[in-house]
């Protein structure tokens, strides 16, 4: 385990305080991921009010078991990117249409506006989406179902 240079802890309404190795306090620091996508456990920066880093975690790995789920519990309840593991089918192949998709957070359907709302983040991952702004994760595509990337072909 790496030695922390400050510690963490939440107050009474739930807010985290980062207290440094100075002995200063930071009231209300939130985790920011530098690599959301390609290195979700690496980078982390913690900052208060007006993004002024107050800390940063090189690995979440390397932490107290205490201190990373702290971290991990404040990053779960910012971040929702469902990760898409199967495409079972689309309404249509023009937009708008309704997918219907297997994620790791279950079974959902969402609607695609337009073909605009898929990006390409590096060479394999695509991020989707859909009508309300949910952005769904595809971190791999070529690695998908053989279905799933017939899908896929059509709207890249």
């Amino acid at each position: 385990m790496a030695t922390t240079t400050f510690k963490l802890r939440r107050d009474s309404f739930g807010k985290l305080i980062l207290t440094g190795a100075d002995g200063e306090e930071h009231v209300g620091v939130v985790p920011v991921r530098a690599f959301p996508i390609q290195s979700p456990a690496k980078g982390i920066s913690l900052v208060r009010d007006g993004g002024k880093e107050v800390a940063w975690i090189d690995d979440m790995e390397t932490l107290d078991p205490a201190l990373r789920s702290l971290v991990q519990d404040e990053l779960d309840g910012r971040e929702f990117m469902p990760e898409i593991s199967s495409i079972v089918g689309v309404s249509s192949f023009a937009t708008p249409c309704t997918w219907t998709v297997k994620t790791d957070r279950g079974d959902t359907a969402f609607t695609l506006k337009g073909e605009e709302d898929m990006r390409r983040i590096g060479d394999t991952a695509l991020i989707i989406a859909d009508a309300h702004g949910i952005q769904f994760l595809i971190r791999d595509m070529f690695t998908i179902d053989k279905n799933s990337r017939r899908i896929l072909d059509r709207f890249l």
